[in-house]
């Protein structure tokens, strides 16, 4: 199978084949209790997405405090709700996005006395990133070349549609953009219309009060 790389896609393949390599591992984070930690991705439709969360023991402690459990709901760009876990230590999610935009893994602590602060690991992929590639290799019985190949395809596949998802988001921006210039334009003369008449009433009222009080 014979793939070609336009010279113009081959940044885009290096800083996408990098950003994987960087996340390839899960973030952590710290939380305080009582309080809400939110992360988004900005997905498009189509495409699936999976992630791992987990508290992390504190320093000097063999296990994890009852205490230390958080919440989780996974939201889409419209609000709808696609996961939700409450009071947990670990756990997993994955759905397929049926909306582009930013969805939103907002996590949070109960509230303890005295305060408390509960770091968790979290990992969250999308796209290219979110596929298993160990099964796909047992499952085709394909060799380390081909696998990387395969990645490779996915990889430009994934470029391919992200430029033109970023083209329709940049032509729903101009629409938008043109509508709230327009808006303004309008709101403008409107502004310049009513101070304009207020300003005529003030000196149709001054003209009035000084020919009663006989000064004109």
């Amino acid at each position: 199978m014979a793939i070609r790389v336009h010279r113009s896609l081959l940044p885009l393949v290096v800083l996408l084949i990098l950003s994987g390599a960087l996340s390839a591992g899960a973030l952590r984070f710290d939380l305080l209790s009582g309080h809400t930690k939110c992360i988004s991705d900005d997905i498009k439709v189509g495409a699936m997405a999976v992630g791992k969360y987990q508290v992390v023991e504190p320093e000097g402690s063999s296990q994890l405090p009852d205490s230390h459990r958080i919440s989780l709901r996974v939201t889409s760009p419209y609000g709808n709700s696609l996961h939700y876990s409450e009071h947990v230590q670990s756990g997993n999610f994955a759905f397929t996005s049926s909306e582009a935009g930013d969805y939103l893994a907002c996590f949070w602590a109960p509230d303890h006395r005295p305060p408390s602060t509960i770091t968790f690991e979290f990992d969250w992929r999308s796209g290219v990133s979110a596929k298993d590639w160990s099964a796909v290799a047992k499952k085709g019985q394909v060799d380390i070349m081909e696998l990387e190949l395969k990645k490779l395809e996915d990889t430009i596949k994934s470029i391919h549609e992200e430029m033109f998802y970023l083209r329709e988001r940049e032509g729903e921006m101009q629409i938008l953009n043109g509508r709230t210039n327009s808006r303004m334009a309008w709101l403008s003369f409107l502004s310049l219309g009513i101070c304009l008449s207020v300003a005529g009433l003030q000196l149709w009222h001054l003209k009035n009060f000084f020919e009663r009080k006989k000064l004109l």
